[in-house]
């Protein structure tokens, strides 16, 4: 564990626990984080995962402007359900991006664990996109992500960023209980 480890682990604590509270301050805090874990994670090889903090680092900023954007004509960006088709449809964009990464990843890189680590980077961005749109379903994907990642993060030693994604996984339960129960969404 590293200094800066320890450092990121905490702002993404900060960040996620504000996100279930619908708090915009969660995405400047996310944006760097994940900018720190993409240097972490270049360290150890998992360079999808690398790549995903980067993606992230954009989707940070759209989720900052999606939450907060003025404009008067526009309510407050509110908590809503995808509906069956868009679900499919995100599921399934995770799903090419894991082969079309893992591919490539397997290919020309030395990657630890290329598959796997394509896989969570490819889900972990419908998730991120979903998340950035207050769409409630974002949460049930987070925990099946986090629970792989901490076994991903364990095998390559990353202890800290392994409890750091536990957290994560009970923080994102806590999150669809509180989404779910939104007045917006229920009302809607």
């Amino acid at each position: 564990m590293s200094g800066l480890e320890l450092f990121a682990a905490v702002l993404g604590v900060i960040a996620v626990w504000l996100t279930t509270k619908q708090n915009p301050w969660c995405w400047p805090i996310g944006l760097v984080m994940v900018l720190l874990y993409s240097w972490i994670f270049f360290e150890v090889r998992l360079y999808s995962d690398m790549l995903l903090q980067l993606v992230y680092a954009v989707l940070q900023l759209y989720g900052w402007w999606q939450w907060t954007r003025p404009d008067s004509q526009r309510e407050a960006l509110q908590v809503t359900h995808l509906d069956t088709q868009a679900l499919l449809f995100g599921l399934g964009l995770g799903l090419l991006g894991s082969l079309a990464l893992g591919a490539a990843m397997a290919s020309w890189t030395d990657a630890a664990q290329p598959w796997l680590d394509a896989a969570l980077t490819a889900f972990s961005l419908v998730a991120q996109l979903w998340m950035a749109q207050k769409r409630v379903q974002c949460w049930p994907l987070w925990i099946v992500l986090d629970v792989i990642f901490v076994g991903l993060f364990l095998y390559k030693a990353l202890y800290l960023t392994a409890a750091l994604y536990a957290l994560f996984t009970l923080i994102a339960v806590q999150g669809w209980r509180e989404w779910r129960r939104d007045p917006a969404l229920v009302n809607a």
